[in-house]
């Protein structure tokens, strides 16, 4: 068994990665412990928006939760890259979500309107502009647009390089990072917890259960409600293109080595991680119709990866009645939240506890509710 730290976190992806980032960086002695390569990684398909329009629509403290990491993002890409050497591409240059026919832009409309009572003009941020505002904003739009919602909070990011630089930064605040998971079994072990791997055991005095979908099995062991389900998303990616696009929308990026990422599917496939040309030729069609520059463009990537999604879409966190100091950390949004996540949420977990306001984020929220 290796000698006991701080904080065990269970998973290595962005979710866990930036909660032991913030450990770390609050002087505690941590143990990640990964799957590597091997895992079924939603970070490695991630599409990179930092985004918090349409965010919180079933929950509205999600709403402000993203928003408060959307404001702690431009000093946490600051401390990554001064702490790795990684600059994670972090761009605040606000975001569009393109409208294709005048119902969706009401939807649009509607949305913003109720967000903006919860959270105040000040607080969401985001407006309606039609099809003249937008031509001014962004040009080389298709005619199928007629409209769309800009966010001034949004941005994006290379989750890539995000990911790097999460790692890069544990590394050099002194964490350890085990590759041999994934973990089998968690539990109580006096008064601190143990984490098995096929080949080691690990032990801590906190443990974070950050494991994406593998987190629902291992929460049962320490007496944690996890429900959550996977969804499928899809990737298309272009070859590199001279700059066109000066901010991201929901469907579309361009990242700053050139590319053209589409996105934005949405499929009930289980675990699967496979990319299907239905799918594909919908994201290429659907993009093209925004940005008819895109007809013009050779694919060169596409891939797949798992979301991990609660019955509400909004995060779960949690620490457990039965098990103090035994944390689980579960959400779909893991560029976006991940200011907030190192930045607001391990410190909480660095002090023992959560605060009282975010009970709403306990999956308790959900029970008398088929999940």
């Amino acid at each position: 068994m290796s000698a006991s730290v701080d904080t065990i976190v269970v998973g290595g992806g962005l979710v866990g990665a930036a909660v032991a980032w913030g450990l770390a960086r609050e002087g505690e002695e941590v143990t990640v412990i990964d799957e590597g390569d091997i895992a079924l990684r939603a970070s490695r398909g991630n599409f990179g928006l930092v985004w918090v329009q349409t965010k919180g629509k079933n929950l509205f403290d999600y709403a402000r939760w993203s928003r408060r990491s959307a404001d702690l993002w431009p000093e946490f890409a600051g401390l990554l890259e001064q702490h790795s050497g990684v600059n994670p591409d972090y761009h605040k240059a606000g975001g569009v979500h393109l409208c294709l026919s005048e119902e969706e832009l009401d939807q649009a409309r509607a949305l913003n309107n109720r967000m903006h009572n919860v959270n105040g003009a000040l607080g969401y941020g985001a407006e309606i502009l039609d099809r003249k505002q937008l031509d001014e904003m962004i040009p080389g739009l298709g005619p199928d647009v007629v409209g769309g919602s800009y966010g001034q909070h949004d941005g994006h990011t290379s989750p890539l390089r995000l990911l790097r630089g999460l790692h890069g930064g544990l590394k050099s605040m002194g964490a350890t990072y085990a590759s041999d998971g994934p973990v089998l079994s968690v539990a109580k072990d006096g008064d601190g917890y143990v984490a098995k791997t096929a080949s080691s055991s690990y032990r801590g005095a906190k443990i974070v259960l950050a494991a994406g979908h593998g987190n629902k099995a291992l929460g049962q062991s320490l007496g944690l409600d996890i429900p959550i389900h996977p969804e499928k998303g899809q990737i298309l990616v272009t070859e590199r293109v001279d700059p066109f696009l000066n901010m991201p929308t929901h469907v579309i990026r361009q990242t700053d080595e050139g590319t053209v990422m589409m996105g934005d599917s949405h499929e009930h496939t289980g675990y699967s991680d496979r990319s299907t040309a239905p799918v594909m030729s919908d994201l290429a069609r659907n993009a093209v119709r925004c940005f008819p520059i895109l007809s013009k463009l050779k694919i060169i990537r596409s891939w797949g990866a798992v979301r991990i999604l609660s019955p509400d879409g909004a995060p779960i966190y949690q620490e457990s009645e039965t098990c103090k100091g035994a944390f689980s950390v579960n959400c779909h949004s893991g560029v976006t939240l991940a200011g907030a996540h190192a930045m607001a949420l391990a410190p909480m977990i660095a002090a023992g506890k959560l605060d009282p306001d975010f009970e709403i984020f306990s999956a308790r929220r959900f029970h008398g509710q088929a999940h």
